[in-house]
Formats: C-alpha cells, sequence, structure tokens
C-alpha cells in the first residue's frame, strides 16, 4: 500500500472541490425562468445558492455513506439506504402526523419537529438491524444485508398500513417528499446546521478510517495480520456511515441512487483505494446532486413540466440507465460489476 499523508489528502479533496465548485457554479445559472445566466437580482441568486448549496450537502453525505456501505459489506451495490434508513425515516415522518405526536414536538421543537422524528426513525431502525445482525458482538456482511432487506420490508408494509388508514394525510401535502425525495428550501438555520455538522464530523472520521477500509474486504485473520480489528472496524464505520445517512435524510427523504452511483464514478478515475476514494465519491455526489436539483429546476419551466419535480425522479432516472451501462461493461469484459 503507497504511502498517505496531509498532503496527498488535501490534493485529493482539492481536486474533488475544483470539480464540486465548476458544477455548482453552472447549476447557479439555472432557474426555472427560460433565461439561463448568472442571476440578476440578489433574491434570486440567495435562492440558488441556497438550493446548490444544501443539495450539495446531502449529494456529500450519501456518497460518503455509499462509499462505507460498499467497502464495509463487500458489495458494489450497497447503498446508504440498506440497512433501513429511508424506511424508519418515512415511517416515523408520517407517524408525526398522526395523532398527538404533532402537538407535541410542534410545541418543544416547532416546524422541525418532523424532521427530529424522521431522523429518530432512521437512528431506531439502523440500531434495530445492528443489533439483530450481531450475534457475541460480531457483524457479518451477509447478515446485515439480510436484516437491513427485512427491516426495510416490514417498515415498508407498516408505513402504507398507517398511510391507507389515515388518507387525509395527503391532502396536508407534507409527506410526498418522504416518499420520494427532494430539496427542502424552507428549512430552518438551526436544522441546517445539524445536518452540516453531522456530516462534516461523520466525514472526517470516515476519512481517518479510510486507510482500514482498503482491508475491509480481506478475511478476519488477513485483516488482523495487517493489525486491523475488522469486527470494530465495521461498527464503528457502519455507525458513522449511518448517522450520516439519517441526519441527510432527516431533512430531505429518501433520494435514490446518488449514494449508489457516486463511488462507481470515482472508482473509474482512481481505482479502489478507499483514501483517494471517499473524498472523490464526495465530491462527486454533491456534484451530481446539485445538477439534478438545477435539471428540475429547469424543467419546472411553464412550457415543460409547469412544476418543479422532487430531485429523487430525477436521480431514479438516472440511476437505472448507470447500471445497465455497468452490466454490460462488465459482461464485455468478463469482469464483475466494478
Amino acid at each position: 500500500m503507497k504511502r498517505w499523508g496531509i498532503p496527498q489528502l488535501l490534493a485529493t479533496v482539492a481536486l474533488g472541490a475544483a470539480v464540486w465548485a465548476i458544477v455548482a457554479l453552472a447549476c447557479m445559472c439555472v432557474g426555472s425562468t427560460q433565461s439561463i445566466g448568472w442571476p440578476q437580482f440578489h433574491e434570486v441568486l440567495k435562492i440558488r445558492r441556497e438550493s446548490v448549496l444544501l443539495a450539495s450537502l446531502i449529494g456529500a453525505g450519501l456518497g460518503a455513506a455509499g462509499v462505507t456501505y460498499q467497502a464495509i459489506l463487500r458489495n458494489p451495490l450497497a447503498d446508504p439506504y440498506l440497512l433501513g434508513v429511508s424506511s424508519g425515516a418515512s415511517l416515523l415522518s408520517l407517524l408525526w402526523y398522526v395523532g398527538s405526536l404533532e402537538a407535541l414536538t410542534h410545541t418543544s421543537f416547532g416546524a422541525a419537529g418532523q424532521q427530529i422524528s424522521s431522523l429518530l426513525g432512521a437512528v431506531a431502525s439502523v440500531a434495530l438491524v445492528l443489533l439483530i445482525s450481531s450475534r457475541r458482538g460480531r457483524l457479518d456482511p451477509v447478515t446485515l444485508i439480510l436484516v437491513g432487506v427485512i427491516v426495510n420490508a416490514v417498515n415498508g408494509s407498516l408505513f402504507l398500513l398507517v398511510f391507507f388508514r389515515h388518507p387525509e394525510i395527503v391532502s396536508r401535502g407534507g409527506q410526498f417528499g418522504f416518499l420520494v425525495g427532494g430539496i427542502q428550501t424552507l428549512l430552518s438555520t438551526q436544522q441546517k446546521y445539524l445536518a452540516t455538522a453531522a456530516v462534516a464530523v461523520g466525514w472526517m472520521v470516515l476519512a481517518y478510517l479510510s486507510g482500514q477500509l482498503n482491508v475491509a474486504a480481506l478475511g478476519e485473520a488477513e485483516a488482523q495480520s495487517l493489525g486491523v480489528h475488522i469486527q470494530r472496524l465495521r461498527w464503528i464505520a457502519l455507525v458513522i456511515a449511518s448517522l450520516v445517512t439519517a441526519a441527510v435524510v432527516a431533512i430531505s427523504g429518501p433520494i435514490g441512487f446518488v449514494g449508489l452511483i457516486s463511488p462507481h464514478v470515482a472508482r473509474l478515475i482512481v481505482g479502489h483505494d478507499q483514501r483517494r476514494l471517499l473524498p472523490l465519491a464526495t465530491a462527486f455526489a454533491a456534484a451530481l446532486l446539485a445538477l439534478a436539483d438545477a435539471v428540475s429546476r429547469y424543467l419546472s419551466q411553464e412550457t415543460l413540466f409547469h412544476t418543479q419535480l422532487p430531485v429523487g425522479v430525477l436521480t431514479g432516472l438516472m440511476g437505472g440507465p448507470f447500471f445497465l451501462f455497468l452490466l454490460w461493461r462488465s459482461r464485455r469484459t468478463g469482469g464483475q460489476i466494478l
């Protein structure tokens, strides 16, 4: 393994930041009007800047979590929602509207009550998956995936049960975003700061662990011989990645494929070294979601869709063809999907 230090890390982060900055500046020139260019009015600039930065924050969190999940679970199709984060957040977000929970949390937390409820749902689902999957403190990747699929299915069924039991929730308009996922620009300053802090701290921890993630695909004996306690690494990495995912899902809902695509795109450029992969995948995910948000604004023109589509719709449309391309490429080369 090549030597890796602060200069190499800073150079990789600078490269990723440059790519993101170019895309972000281009996205600032796209609005819901037919004219494309730099905003002429300060208020328009402020709205677009907020949207681009928020989309970039959410994308960065999903990208970093996606790299970690794929490394720890040794599965190129693992994504940040595999352990029940999105389904748990959606379920408790829906339950927030039912009964007295809304009134209770609104009194204590104001408009942030729904986001706090969805964050608690995401954390509870991940905790349940880790609790069921662990055996004497050990985590097996295959067991984690199976339990995650089961918890997602149960949460999804409970969501539909509550949804059809209380159809009046549809008219309130707050839950559709937690079915598809979107950029919510009406967040409080506290919500934005909490999400930013969670992503920043989580990313720094994952960056510190990125060298050890390179041996996550090895057997336990090989990892132990290299000085890596693989079970402890799995626990720490999965908990941190899940908390980062929960923090961004709590303010956006489940936005699919971003955390799944960006690690694969980064691997095409820098290979499988997690120390280089993590910064670039984070930057690519931030740029990808900012681009999807810009496309959503453009499609909201009066001559097109008349309304702004949730970015989760667009990322889903991009994700399917991308993995068909990966499948075609892997068959042509006789290998596996990256």
